[in-house]
């Protein structure tokens, strides 16, 4: 599971379209590489090999500011992968 570091001001709220799982992310970019699904290409090819395409599945749905609300995302996206006691939302 991807989580923000505790203090962060900033952060991005993504989903990805090839697996559906949402995360949070401090880089903020409007397409990145899916942390669960997806791969960063091996750059180091050799002379009778294609260059990697580099799938950029994951769409920035929500830039998150604030030191509370970043918190509040970490902690429902943490309920909704783990379950749990929700009377404290």
């Amino acid at each position: 599971m991807y989580f923000v570091n505790d203090g962060t001001m900033m952060c991005g709220f993504y989903e990805c379209e090839s697996c559906n799982t949402r995360f949070l992310d401090a880089r903020i970019a409007p397409r990145m590489i899916c942390p669960y699904c997806g791969e960063h290409p091996d750059m180091e090819i050799g002379p009778d090999e294609e260059m990697p395409v580099v799938q950029e599945d994951a769409k920035l749905l929500q830039v998150v500011e604030g030191e509370e609300e970043v918190e509040r995302f970490d902690q429902l996206l943490s309920l909704a992968l783990t379950g749990g006691d929700y009377e404290w939302i």
